[in-house]
């Protein structure tokens, strides 16, 4: 079968082709479409239909009338919408309602009317579809994936950037509605035990996939005042995670509807699934979570792509692309990392990458009015579509085009809560090259080309020809001598 459907058979009027997926799970059906770095796309549509197919499955083993109607009205939907928006190809999935309901192949015959070639995933194929997704946004991730949705529960094993075992079950938040304490620990324990699971957990994470997951952390990151409203790499341990098993059953609705990002639709499964989470931890050993917005779409992708596209970094990739869109000029922030790292030769290969993120993104704020500017980066950095980044990473980042783009030395709220003043003052001294960097070349590409720095000791150093002398006029002297300041050192030029 083919991994995509050309439904128009044209490409968009930008010349990039666009990649839409249809993933018609148990609880809710949804239309993603992707255009961009092949690595990591940006979303350019994304909506659902919380159509709960997977409702009353267990007990009739049919999906229900009225969920089957609104996922139809959704699909036709979708169809149009990416006809609309000239998608390349579109891909039509389907999970575990579709494949375990007897009215399963009526609804596949239904959407096929329409054009569309549904693809009715096994509950192997979903466990590595969530094992590459966690990958494809946290490359470096080692532990257990699970992958919580309306019908089944994927568990998968990563490490070393691959996918490893993996085990479906029927244990989706639809499935196991009202179902707490005993009963469902030992329903978890002998279906763990009966597949060789338990305790495979000890000592490593719980990488989350699902949205009823995703949305209990966002209950979390709600009821603790965390700094930052993103879900991406959130961690909750399993003593959090029991707490919220506690509390969730007795927050009212006017509460939850407080809690940003979180759809009414969720509200209503998070107590299920922090129940299954609270005896999962249990069952398998692990002792902390760590949240992923990347599942099933994104690992559909991901496992498409050739190792070389697969072994990029996607944090590089995405921001280039956002510099590339916002910036003034194309290979400005590569060249200006070249520029700056001899200053921080001994600066661990994790920073490193934060760094070049940061002169990625440096040209960001040019279009800002210039009173802002340092305040336009600070929340590109904080509330981007980054992945592979950890919210201290996203601190330092965030430090960086703060300093670089006008903002000073100061520590910004919330920065001093995500990361430590070590940290963010390595982010000041990123910030002050850039933005020496940028104001000596201009944003042009051949002053940095022609001169480089160094430092020891006492000097930051500007080597330069004579010809170009010129260029370190009033403001890049002062730049360079705010950048030596703070280091420590003098600025020195020379020839």
């Amino acid at each position: 079968m083919s991994l995509a459907v050309n439904l128009f058979g044209r490409k968009p009027a930008e010349g990039l082709p666009r990649i839409g997926i249809i993933d018609i799970g148990s609880n809710s059906v949804r239309l993603v479409v992707y255009q961009g770095p092949a690595r990591i796309p940006a979303v350019l549509f994304n909506e659902k239909v919380m159509a709960g197919l997977g409702r009353g499955l267990a007990a009739t083993g049919r999906m229900p009338e009225a969920g089957v109607t609104l996922a139809r009205t959704a699909l036709a939907r979708f169809a149009a919408v990416a006809r609309e928006m000239e998608v390349t190809s579109l891909r039509t999935v389907a999970t575990a309602a579709v494949r375990d309901a007897a009215n399963g192949p009526e609804f596949i015959a239904w959407a096929e009317r329409l054009g569309l070639s549904i693809e009715l995933l096994s509950g192997e194929q979903e466990a590595i579809g969530a094992g590459e997704g966690v990958l494809s946004g946290i490359p470096d991730a080692d532990g257990i994936v699970g992958d919580l949705g309306g019908g089944s529960l994927e568990l998968v094993r990563i490490k070393d950037g691959r996918v490893g075992d993996r085990v479906s079950f029927p244990l989706g938040v639809l499935r196991i509605a009202g179902k707490r304490g005993k009963p469902l620990d030992r329903m978890v324990g002998r279906l763990l035990e009966q597949a060789g699971w338990l305790g495979r957990g000890s000592g490593l994470p719980l990488y989350l996939v699902g949205g009823s997951w995703r949305a209990l952390a966002r209950i979390d990151i709600g009821l603790s005042d965390y700094p930052l409203p993103i879900a991406h790499q959130y961690t909750m341990t399993a003593d959090t995670v029991r707490r919220l098993g506690r509390t969730i059953p007795h927050l009212g609705k006017p509460k939850l509807r407080s809690i940003p990002g979180l759809s009414t639709a969720r509200a209503g499964t998070v107590a299920d699934a922090a129940a299954l989470l609270g005896v999962l931890l249990r069952q398998l050993g692990s002792r902390t979570t760590i949240v992923s917005a990347f599942g099933l779409r994104e690992g559909l992708m991901f496992g498409m792509l050739d190792a070389e596209t697969r072994s990029a970094d996607p944090l590089i990739v995405a921001t280039r692309d956002e510099g590339r869109v916002l910036g003034r000029f194309p290979e400005h922030g590569d060249l200006l990392d070249r520029w700056v790292a001899p200053l921080f030769a001994n600066d661990p290969m994790a920073e490193s990458r934060v760094r070049h993120a940061a002169c990625l993104l440096a040209d960001v704020g040019w279009r800002a009015n210039p009173e802002f500017r340092a305040e336009r980066g600070l929340e590109i950095a904080l509330h981007g579509q980054w992945v592979a980044i950890d919210p201290s990473e996203r601190g330092q980042l965030a430090q960086t085009l703060f300093t670089c783009l006008g903002g000073g030395l100061a520590f910004p709220d919330p920065l001093p809560r995500l990361t430590d003043e070590t940290g963010l003052r390595r982010a000041i001294a990123w910030g002050l090259a850039i933005r020496f960097g940028q104001r000596l070349s201009g944003g042009l590409a051949g002053p940095l080309t022609r001169t480089k720095l160094s430092i020891d000791p006492q000097t930051v150093t500007l080597h330069m020809r004579p010809a170009d002398r010129a260029l370190y006029a009033d403001t890049a002297e002062k730049r360079h001598i705010a950048l030596a300041n703070f280091l420590g050192r003098r600025a020195v030029v020379k020839s």
